[in-house]
């Protein structure tokens, strides 16, 4: 089982956007169970699922005093893919995900403050060991500072090669629990969403394989039936769809 974070200290950077539209790419191309954790109080992640039709990826209630235990679930029931999303701060919590992490993504809007705020993030996770992707995202067309917000993260990492742009199709498939995908699969959102995975699974395969986990006693190996705010026990969810958040 892979574990991939999305994190950044800085808030608005497009986490809750990127996890989600990756790993529902991710559960569509490879045909494999994946999983998805929201450990942000704010609960984003959780209230887009909550929206969504689709089942896939599933929702995995988690808490971070037993991350280990949660993780050891979801491996037994045959989840292949877990994708993480993070509070906007360097907290506890976001070193205890990064820790259990194959691969960290960073998403950078194209701004000086986010630049200098991506420091901090960068450092704890060399700290940790763990390779990392910046994703430039919310990029404005043709803008140069889109290139030298890529260039100047180069110096620090491995850039992906695929921008975000800032397009309102994103802002909207978070409102009603879909993806760009879902909602204009032939639009240039969804392309760079695909292709921006296409790299990032290449970048996956080419991770050495770590060991396994060892075994834990867990007794919330269950399913559940919706998500609840992050910090409650875990279940990875069947899609059942409710009414509210």
């Amino acid at each position: 089982m892979r574990i991939i974070a999305v994190t950044s200290q800085k808030g608005g950077s497009g986490k809750t956007t990127i996890t989600g539209h990756l790993a529902v790419q991710a559960a569509k191309t490879s045909g494999e169970p994946v999983a998805l954790i929201d450990t942000d109080p704010q609960g984003s992640l959780s209230d887009w699922w909550n929206e969504r039709e689709d089942e896939h990826p599933v929702f995995a209630q988690a808490t971070l005093a037993t991350l280990d235990a949660d993780l050891h679930a979801l491996r037994e029931a045959g989840i292949r893919q877990v994708f993480i999303d993070t509070p906007p701060a360097i907290t506890g919590a976001i070193q205890a995900v990064v820790q259990k992490s194959d691969l960290v993504i960073i998403p950078t809007r194209p701004s000086p403050h986010d630049l200098r705020a991506a420091g901090r993030t960068v450092d704890l996770v060399e700290r940790a060991g763990k390779p990392l992707v910046f994703v430039v995202n919310a990029a404005t067309a043709r803008a140069r500072l889109t290139g030298e917000a890529a260039i100047a993260l180069s110096q620090h990492g491995t850039v992906a090669p695929t921008i975000l742009h800032n397009r309102q199709d994103f802002a909207a498939s978070m409102i009603d629990g879909r993806t760009v995908m879902e909602a204009n699969p032939s639009g240039k959102s969804a392309n760079e969403v695909t292709t921006l995975w296409s790299y990032i699974e290449d970048r996956i395969k080419r991770l050495p394989m770590k060991a396994q986990f060892k075994s834990v006693q867990s007794p919330r190996a269950g399913f559940g039936n919706r998500s609840q705010p992050p910090g409650n026990s875990i279940g990875a969810n069947q899609h059942t769809h409710s009414t509210g958040l």
